[in-house]
């Protein structure tokens, strides 16, 4: 199993996608590099030589942020967000969507699990 970036990359997969396993390298990105660096996009991981994933391992450091680096960057944006408090730094800062979604419904991947609500009562108890 290949290494890049402190990464293992999946063997069976073609080199293309394997490479998007890395956090911060989409399908654009991975297939940039492999044209970089002159290796063969369908290849499969456990195919290529310690040459090759050298070569991979050189051009990722040398002209991408990825992983460790590019999450510390987010986390960091996000914090700036926060601190100068503007609105989309509150948002993330209550847990809700940012980026003008609907809250009264939906949303539930940033509000969390629904808690059900005191006092409400259904239809049939009322009657």
């Amino acid at each position: 199993m290949p290494r890049i970036s402190g990464v293992d990359i999946p063997n069976e997969k073609r080199t293309v996608v394997a490479l998007q396993y890395l956090f911060g390298i989409g399908r654009s990105s991975s297939e940039k590099i492999l044209r970089d660096t002159g290796i063969n996009p369908n290849v499969r991981a456990r195919d290529l030589t310690e040459d090759e994933v050298k070569r991979i391992a050189t051009e990722i450091e040398q002209k991408y942020t990825v992983e460790g680096a590019l999450r510390r960057l987010v986390q960091s944006n996000i914090q700036r967000l926060k601190d100068i408090g503007c609105y989309r730094g509150l948002r993330h800062r209550r847990g809700l969507p940012c980026r003008g979604q609907r809250t009264k419904t939906n949303a539930r991947t940033r509000k969390g699990k629904a808690k059900p609500v005191a006092g409400k009562k259904s239809i049939k108890a009322m009657r």
